[in-house]
């Protein structure tokens, strides 16, 4: 990629991120009545539901955060981190220190769920704000909840949200790749953020629970004879002859991908980068429909029918998680198959998913690429993936 080629993509991103994505936002979600942000939105921006995901709480308070410490404070966004950092304190965890899933605009609870996403995203939130504005209470809570996380991790029990499995383990005992994978990148921001750590006795030791997330992800997880990281496999990294056990969700295989990359950076560690290589391809192989183009939802490692009825949608995350993660991989190999699969995924998202009408992003497309739902967020679209990306390609790309 010549220097020219990088400056108009730089410039590209810019514009998408801090004039179409992040404004679009700013302009419909912040909820400065009870704090927090409004994620239901319909293509206009009208908001179609007051219902707020807690998810979103989390993301969008690192989202704005993320902004103000890589391209500046400003007030604008300093002001909504405010109001997700707000809300989290005040309406989103539990007296038994979990977190809801769903509460009402006023911070009522609605849902809890048994899988501590909600925490990861706080974690990084509030780790992030520390980092904006010196906070340290935002740090405080980010180590209380992320020690929790922590000590469910290594040992299920110890979650304080007691409530009836969604299977029985002792018929059929699983684990998702989706946990190890986002506590890496949890604790890769952590790490990077929370320096005094070692001086404030902080009990959880980020290099060996990198360790413990990477290991248990390709150890278990990474099937090099099928070519495939799955998405649930046996406690002990067992292949399940089942849907579940053969499904493998493209976009957070991607996704992972680059969590991988950015771990196998920071400790020097080509055998991880290699893998972590061999993960991507894998996934844009299986994963990019050779007929209509674009990333599938699901797929059957062996080529069978995914039993997820919406298994042949093209969804926004995973073409932003492909962005970034052939970006880095091209970085890190000047492999021009990277840049090749960089321009089709960058033309395919691109020209089908920007709403140039209304602005931002639609989330969800019918299989050949024409739009299936018109909303621009819900409970899980919001301010995340579409701002990361570009925010971090941005970044890759002045670099």
């Amino acid at each position: 990629m010549d220097f020219l080629h990088k400056k108009q993509l730089y410039e590209f991103y810019k514009k998408a991120l801090l004039e179409d994505c992040i404004p679009f936002w700013l302009k419909n979600s912040l909820d400065r009545k009870y704090g927090g942000y409004l994620t239901c939105l319909e293509r206009n921006g009208n908001v179609y539901s007051t219902d707020k995901s807690v998810w979103f709480q989390g993301r969008g308070l690192w989202i704005y955060s993320r902004l103000c410490n890589t391209l500046g404070k400003k007030d604008e966004w300093l002001e909504a981190a405010y109001l997700g950092y707000k809300f989290i304190l005040e309406h989103c965890i539990d007296t038994d220190g979990r977190m809801f899933f769903v509460v009402t605009q006023d911070g009522r609870p609605l849902r809890k769920r048994r899988y501590f996403f909600s925490e990861t995203f706080a974690v990084i939130g509030l780790a992030e704000y520390y980092k904006a504005t010196g906070n340290k209470e935002a740090l405080n809570k980010a180590r209380e909840i992320y020690k929790l996380l922590v000590s469910i991790y290594e040992d299920p029990s110890n979650d304080p949200f007691k409530i009836t499995p969604k299977f029985y383990s002792e018929t059929r005992a699983t684990k998702a790749m989706a946990v190890p994978m986002i506590l890496l990148n949890v604790n890769y921001i952590m790490r990077e953020i929370d320096k005094e750590a070692r001086n404030d006795n902080y009990e959880v030791d980020y290099e060996a629970m990198a360790q413990k997330y990477t290991n248990e992800i390709l150890n278990d997880f990474l099937k090099p004879d099928e070519k495939a990281l799955l998405e649930t496999v046996g406690l002990k990294g067992e292949r399940l002859d089942t849907p579940a056990g053969r499904c493998v969700n493209p976009g957070h295989s991607i996704e992972a991908a680059w969590f991988l990359m950015k771990e196998a950076e920071y400790q020097k560690d080509e055998n991880i980068m290699k893998k972590a290589l061999q993960i991507l391809d894998w996934s844009l192989d299986i994963g990019w429909d050779k007929e209509y183009g674009g990333i599938f939802a699901f797929v059957d490692v062996e080529g069978k029918q995914a039993e997820q009825l919406e298994w042949d949608m093209k969804l926004w995350w995973p073409h932003t998680e492909a962005l970034y993660a052939l970006l880095l991989a091209y970085k890190h190999t000047n492999d021009q198959k990277y840049m090749d699969w960089y321009n089709k995924v960058h033309e395919w998202t691109f020209s089908r998913f920007l709403d140039k009408e209304y602005g931002e992003w639609f989330g969800y497309l019918h299989r050949d690429g024409t739009v299936s739902h018109t909303l621009k967020g819900n409970i899980w679209k919001g301010p995340f993936h579409i701002p990361r990306a570009l925010l971090f390609c941005m970044q890759l790309l002045e670099e």
